[in-house]
C-alpha cells in the first residue's frame, strides 16, 4: 500500500513540474513578445496555454484519488493538500501570461518611457516563479522564503512604472488607452509575483506544516 503511495505522489510531484514547467514558458515567451513586440511570439504564448487547464484538472483528479483510495498520513496529507492549491496558482500564472500576450498586438507599435523598467520587473518575476518551482522540486525552504522576499522587489517595479505611466497621461492625454494597457501589463506581472509567492508559502507548509499566508 505504501509503495503504491509513494508512487503516485511521484507522479503528483512530476505533473506539477510539468505544469509548472509549462507556465514558466509562457511568461518568458510573453516577456520577448513584448520587449520585441513580436505578435508571433504572443499567439504562441496563447496557444500554449490551451493546454493548462487540461493538466490542472489532471492533478486536482489524482490528488482527489489519493485522498479517498490511499491513507495518507500527516506529512502525505500536507503534500497533497498544498499540490491542490499550488496548481490553482501555477494554472493562474499561466492565465496572466496569456493576458500579457493578448494586449501585445494592440501596443506593438507603441512604447513606454524607460521600457527597459517594466523589461526588469518581467525578468524579476519570472525569476521568483522558477525558484518557487526550483523550491518544490528541492523541497528547498529557505529557497522558498527567499522567493517571499523577493515580493517587494516586484512591488516596487510596479509603483514605480504606475508612476512612469501617470507621467505620461497628464503630460500626453491622448496616449490614455496604450498607457492603460501598458499598467495593465505591469499589474499582471505583479499578480504573477504573487502567485509565486503563494506557490514558495505552500512550499514551506508542506515540509514543515507552517503557513505564513493567507489562505
Amino acid at each position: 500500500m505504501r509503495s503504491r503511495l509513494d508512487e503516485q505522489l511521484n507522479t503528483l510531484n512530476r505533473k506539477i513540474i510539468e505544469l509548472s514547467a509549462m507556465c514558466e514558458t509562457m511568461i518568458a515567451t510573453a516577456s520577448r513578445a513584448l520587449l520585441y513586440g513580436n505578435t508571433e511570439l504572443a499567439q504562441q504564448v496563447i496557444q500554449d496555454g490551451m493546454g493548462i487547464d487540461q493538466s490542472e484538472r489532471e492533478i486536482e483528479s489524482l490528488c482527489v484519488k489519493l485522498l479517498l483510495q490511499q491513507q495518507p498520513v500527516a506529512k502525505d496529507l500536507r503534500q497533497i493538500s498544498a499540490a491542490l492549491k499550488m496548481v490553482t496558482d501555477i494554472e493562474r500564472i499561466g492565465d496572466q501570461a496569456e493576458d500579457i500576450a493578448e494586449i501585445i498586438p494592440f501596443i506593438q507599435n507603441q512604447k513606454m518611457e524607460d521600457g527597459g523598467l517594466i523589461h526588469k520587473m518581467s525578468v524579476a518575476t519570472i525569476q521568483m516563479v522558477s525558484q518557487s518551482i526550483d523550491a518544490f522540486v528541492k523541497k528547498d525552504v529557505n529557497l522558498a522564503e527567499d522567493v517571499i522576499k523577493q515580493d517587494d522587489t516586484v512591488d516596487e517595479f510596479f509603483l514605480e512604472i504606475k508612476k512612469l505611466l501617470i507621467g505620461m497621461i497628464a503630460k500626453n492625454p491622448q496616449d490614455g488607452e496604450f498607457v492603460l494597457d501598458y499598467l495593465m501589463i505591469s499589474k499582471y506581472f505583479e499578480r504573477i509575483g504573487d502567485h509565486a509567492v503563494n506557490i514558495a508559502q505552500w512550499v514551506i507548509y508542506s515540509v514543515n506544516g507552517q503557513w505564513k499566508g493567507e489562505v
